[in-house]
């Protein structure tokens, strides 16, 4: 080892500081271990603050049953608290029953809080290169940044970075795509404009109701009983305007300023998110393509035609690449039938909602009555190292149902039954996959993450 090497060690280490980090290394911390959370970025918040993934969809069923609580439920109320977020809301998609705006500057503060108060370090502009493995066990991961090299020490790992980095780097089974060819669904650049006329949109969409999401809720919109949060469609704009993206319609959040959305449209397709010349190109075409976004929409959408960017996010929106293949793979079969698991350590109620890798569309099956479905501790459990767990957008599922698990709250909370369970195991010194299952979901009911 170079003698230029900086030294670290923890009980628990986490990589990535997203939702599922952060949350992971809360738990953790507070449940007395000592923890390092290691981040690329120089902010916290992964692809809420650095792809601008907004807003949180969502901590609720179909029905109105809210299933997500916890360290991520306390965010959203201590942000309500700094006046970084309204709360839940309804989703005027249609595609949910709720949505969660938040201010993303706002919650890159809130977030760096709640790790100071739980005692976890936080290590920035730090990137994971390297993974040393002894047997089965992980020993360390050594980071590189501007200070140098850093190798890091730690009992238990977690693995949110959203790639499943350190478990590849492990050589832990990973998988990636669809079955067959491998294709992931889109990456999307995100962006925010300014100076949109919301009370135009709407009565736009009360004008021409067949012009939109069939689920949008109209008639509550018209009474103005709620606000206008989200709105899918546009239809005949789009196919009369000819933009040269691969989807078949205008999808955008207002927020979290009142004349501001978040334009959720650019597409880029048939590239690897975790092959470096691919996502290169991915991110020069999503800013060609919020270009000629924001043009399609000032020309020919009502309430944009004063509107100009006023933000771009730092990176392209990943939502699927590399994830474990784990002691179990949750199916889409699974959560369709809202399947519950004895195991079962985090719930959602968001449905699949899988973008075509090739094509126009997006493929919806909700879930069955309803209802939700929970997501088995087996998903977090890496095969190989006996010390890994993973947490957010790369646990082990099927191509389909990453197309829910993907979604922020959900990554939150596999985020704290990950960080529980790593310190669970490293005080009793045994392996992750030997952790008491009942007592895991015990302390995360009494947490109030399992609701």
């Amino acid at each position: 080892m170079d003698s230029r090497t900086r030294m670290m060690e923890a009980d628990v280490v986490v990589t990535g500081a997203g939702p599922a980090g952060i949350a992971a290394a809360i738990a953790a911390g507070r449940q007395g271990a000592s923890v390092i959370l290691i981040e690329r970025y120089g902010f916290v918040g992964g692809m809420s603050t650095a792809a601008g993934v907004y807003p949180w969809m969502t901590f609720h069923t179909q029905r109105g049953e809210r299933v997500i609580g916890g360290i991520a439920q306390e965010i959203v109320e201590r942000l309500m608290e700094r006046g970084g977020s309204p709360g839940h809301l309804r989703d005027t998609v249609g595609f949910v029953h709720t949505l969660t705006p938040y201010h993303p500057e706002i919650y890159k503060v809130l977030a760096v809080d709640m790790l100071r108060e739980a005692g976890v370090k936080l290590v920035s502009h730090s990137f994971v290169d390297e993974v040393e493995r002894e047997g089965e066990h992980i020993r360390s991961v050594t980071l590189t940044g501007k200070s140098g090299r850093i190798k890091v020490s730690g009992a238990m790992f977690v693995d949110a970075s959203g790639d499943a980095d350190v478990a590849y780097l492990a050589g832990a089974p990973t998988l990636q795509g669809r079955e067959g060819d491998g294709l992931s669904q889109p990456m999307t650049m995100k962006f925010r404009m300014r100076g949109v006329d919301v009370e135009a949109i709407r009565k736009a969409m009360l004008a021409d109701r067949e012009n939109f999401y069939h689920k949008t809720p109209f008639a509550e919109l018209e009474m103005g009983s709620i606000p206008l949060t989200g709105v899918s469609g546009f239809y005949k704009e789009w196919k009369a305007g000819g933009v040269p993206i691969n989807r078949d319609q205008v999808l955008f959040f207002i927020g979290p300023e009142k004349d501001e959305v978040l334009i959720n449209c650019t597409r880029v397709q048939g590239l690897s998110a975790t092959d470096v010349e691919e996502l290169t190109l991915a991110e020069e075409e999503g800013r060609k393509q919020v270009l000629m976004m924001a043009e399609f929409l000032q020309a020919r959408v009502p309430g944009f035609a004063k509107a100009s960017i006023s933000s771009v996010a730092p990176q392209i929106g990943i939502r699927e690449s590399r994830r474990i293949d784990g002691l179990y793979r949750l199916t889409m079969e699974d959560v369709v039938a809202g399947r519950h698991f004895e195991d079962g350590i985090a719930k959602s109620g968001y449905p699949v909602d899988l973008h075509d890798p090739s094509g126009k569309g997006v493929m919806a099956a909700a879930i069955e009555n309803d209802a939700s479905y929970s997501i088995p501790y087996r998903c977090l459990v890496a095969r190989g190292p006996v010390n890994l767990l993973a947490a957010g957008r790369c646990i082990s599922t099927t191509h389909e149902a990453l197309a829910t698990t993907r979604l922020t709250p959900s990554c939150m909370a596999t985020g704290e039954a990950a960080g529980t369970a790593a310190t669970l195991a490293c005080k009793a010194g045994i392996a992750a996959a030997e952790v008491d299952t009942s007592q895991l979901r015990e302390m995360l009911q009494a947490q109030g993450a399992i609701v």
